[in-house]
């Protein structure tokens, strides 16, 4: 959402906001007359869509820090369009119509797509400009101005390429009064941050590199040459001798084409090309925002629409969301849209009525402001972070910034959005299913989990993992969480489980399908504990079992279960395969842990796993009358009733006394034995990480010594250990890391 009206002239960033206007200005200005020139359009074209762009476009704008103007990777469209439409009024028709096109576009909330553009090329965009300004503006601050400002492209228009034009510079093309004022800028640019009693001022550092080029250029004058700066080194504004002049630098769209096709392809050319760059540069801009705002693009999509619209009927270029612009405004401390509205009226007031100072402002002085703007988009630390990220957001992050740098703007963002696909199809393909494997007695199940949305683009995988499903294996495709699932996906499945499962002997069973699949659910192997799974399980399997689910737990892959299928199963009988004997400790909940289903284990629970007649009777009753094969002691780190025998045994305290409470004496007392009086003299000298270490180490002995008495105190649990139908084992639970370490050895 966009900031209220009311708030955008709060004191406290109005001084911001109109300090910023002034360094967007100042950098916008040659930036509109090198795009116009560029584009092949008359130079006054790229100053009124700066305006259009600054203050209709800003004004409508639901950003807080993006600034519109002409737009450089639009440049070799615009050439190519008023080549094939054979004049620039033709030119502007197609432009009104591109600009009622993107206001449909965003009307019909197209700036949604925005949503899709990967964060690698976005982040790619802004380091490549960073490149680009570097790149391109070294020559400017040496002085070599032949190649026009804001021009992005890789082959230039005066018959060089971005690197070709460095060796220029060693041949001797240089100016040396430019080079002054282009170095000393860059030293002011870098120190006027560093040095905080000039950073208080509140100044732009950048207003005052101008106000220096200019004193430096007219010292220069009196110097003669080589030092003074002829006019081809500096901003050259058209000039009009008479207000009646400013109305002759107007033109308008030739209407009379208006039956053209070509016309309207054009615009449709201009609206897509426009549009995405305008929702590319917009999310870039919202990642510089160090406000962390979010710019609302649809809306966005309507204001440069109007924008676009009004710029062709005055004779204006293409608006679009501008990154150098709207970078050089987040640097320069821009709040909100009033930095981009001012710069916008300050071209309106500085080009009507000064246009002759505006042009004593050497080149070079601009060239430094945006080379370091340059410096700060492109900054190593980008680079490290993108690495750091691993390949699949390095390399389309890479290729989109030397793309941008080897051709231009558009074709470079094009190429990384293509890279970028390509990944995610590769990773689509690769692993685009969750896959799970559970051990049961009769083989492995292995649960296919489809995602919210399966395409064609899934189809390979899906084949690939079915066609490598080891021979006598269930597997269980689950669709319970799939909203769309594409009809050849669908078919693949059918094919598979009627003709060739049964050849490669892989019994298929599906879960989940909504009734207009024609694909029925059906379970094909015990997805709970059954009594012919008891029957023939090992007290290894369960613990294998048991381990597994809680490996599973730990990595967050829990399996998908059928809850109210296996509530109907069991709703007549129950067959568990294990007894957890574990603490009441609210964080250690055994069916989760575990990542077993309903029906699956008995679940007994005493603070501490003290046991006592009851509960050893009930475990009993799981092993001797339920058929259990593993009982599991499950005690668990960082255990409050351990603690708290172990704080009131070294601190020599009545539990009663303490706590009020007549019972909980029996439970600590049965955990004192677990602790020698020596140790307990010695816990309270224990820094606090000891202490905690200590706590664990006794709640590992209570474990066992707790599995020890069930042993010895039942008669039938111990003879079913004794013949091999059943095993008692301790456990400890992290309640750090979720992970279940099981004391087999012990």
């Amino acid at each position: 959402m966009s900031e209220p009206q009311a708030s955008l002239l709060s004191p406290a960033t109005l001084t911001k906001d109109l300090t910023a206007g002034v360094v967007v200005f100042l950098v916008a200005l040659p930036l509109c007359l090198g795009i116009a020139l560029a584009s092949g359009a008359p130079l006054f074209a790229g100053l009124l869509s700066g305006i259009i762009g600054g203050i209709i476009v800003g004004i409508l704008s639901g950003s807080h820090t993006s600034v519109s103007g002409p737009a450089a990777g639009l440049a070799a469209i615009v050439v190519a369009q008023i080549d094939s439409l054979g004049s620039f009024d033709a030119f502007l028709l197609a432009l009104l119509i591109g600009g009622i096109l993107q206001i449909g576009l965003g009307i019909a909330k197209a700036g949604a797509l925005s949503a899709f553009f990967p964060t690698s090329v976005i982040k790619g965009l802004l380091a490549a400009i960073g490149v680009l300004l570097i790149l391109k503006q070294i020559p400017h601050v040496f002085g070599h101005d032949s190649d026009p400002e804001g021009e992005m492209s890789f082959q230039q228009p005066d018959d060089h390429n971005t690197f070709s034009e460095f060796f220029t510079l060693f041949s001797g093309e240089i100016h040396y009064g430019a080079t002054i004022i282009g170095l000393l800028s860059i030293a002011i640019l870098v120190f006027w941050e560093r040095i905080k009693p000039l950073k208080k001022t509140g100044i732009p550092a950048p207003l005052i590199v101008v106000l220096i080029g200019v004193g430096i250029h007219l010292f220069m004058l009196r110097l003669g040459q080589p030092w003074a700066i002829d006019p081809s080194h500096l901003v050259q504004i058209p000039v009009a001798e008479t207000p009646s002049d400013l109305w002759n630098f107007l033109r308008f769209p030739d209407f009379s084409k208006w039956a053209d096709p070509a016309i309207y392809i054009g615009g449709a050319t201009l609206a897509i090309v426009a549009s995405l760059e305008t929702l590319l540069n917009l999310e870039a801009v919202d990642k510089l925002d160090r406000e962390g705002r979010n710019s609302p693009p649809s809306r966005e999509l309507v204001a440069q629409g109007i924008g676009n619209v009004c710029s062709s009927l005055v004779g204006g270029l293409p608006v679009t969301s501008v990154i150098v612009r709207s970078s050089v405004n987040v640097n320069a401390g821009g709040k909100t849209k009033i930095s981009a509205v001012f710069h916008g009226v300050l071209l309106v007031i500085c080009v009507a009525f000064f246009p002759a100072y505006l042009n004593m402002i050497p080149l070079a002085a601009l060239a430094a402001i945006l080379l370091v703007t340059g410096f700060k988009l492109a900054s190593p630390t980008v680079f490290r972070q993108m690495w750091a990220d691993g390949r699949y957001q390095f390399i389309p992050f890479i290729v989109t910034i030397l793309a941008i740098v080897f051709t231009d703007l558009l074709i470079g963002i094009l190429v990384g959005l293509f890279v970028s696909v390509l990944f995610i199809l590769n990773s689509n393909l690769r692993r685009p299913i969750r896959r799970v494997v559970e051990t049961h007695l009769h083989g492995e199940v292995m649960t296919i989990e489809l995602a919210n949305q399966v395409s064609f683009l899934n189809r390979a995988a899906l084949q690939k993992v079915l066609d490598e499903a080891p021979r006598g294996t269930n597997i269980l495709i689950d669709a319970s969480q799939s909203d769309y699932i594409d009809p050849d996906i669908l078919g693949l499945i059918r094919d598979f489980k009627t003709n060739k499962a049964p050849l490669l002997g892989v019994t298929v069973s599906l879960r989940g399908f909504r009734e207009k699949y024609l694909l029925e659910d059906e379970i094909q192997f015990a997805d709970y504990s059954t009594r012919e799974l008891q029957d023939r399980i090992t007290p290894d399997q369960v613990l294998k079992i048991l381990q597994e689910g809680n490996e599973r737990f730990r990595t967050d892959h829990r399996l998908s279960r059928d809850l109210g299928r296996q509530v109907n199963a069991t709703s007549t009988g129950q067959n568990p395969l294990a007894v957890i004997f574990s603490c009441i400790d609210s964080r250690v909940p055994a069916e989760i842990v575990f990542d077993v289903g309903i029906g699956d284990i008995f679940s007994v629970r005493v603070a501490g796993n003290v046991i006592g007649t009851k509960t050893l009777g009930s475990i009993e009753y799981g092993v001797a009358v339920s058929g259990v094969k593993l009982v599991v002691v499950l005690g668990h780190t960082r255990c409050g009733a351990v603690t708290s025998s172990v704080h009131f045994l070294a601190n020599e305290q009545d539990v009663m006394a303490a706590t009020g409470c007549p019972h909980l004496h029996s439970v600590l007392e049965e955990i004192d034995h677990s602790v020698s009086h020596d140790e307990a003299r010695k816990f309270n000298r224990l820094d606090d990480e000891s202490k905690d270490s200590f706590v664990d180490e006794v709640a590992r002995r209570n474990v066992l010594k707790t599995a020890d008495e069930i042993v010895a105190r039942s008669e039938p649990i111990r003879k079913a250990v004794e013949s091999g139908q059943a095993m008692v084992v301790g456990a400890l639970y992290d309640v750090k890391s979720g992970k279940i370490s099981f004391f087999t050895e012990d």
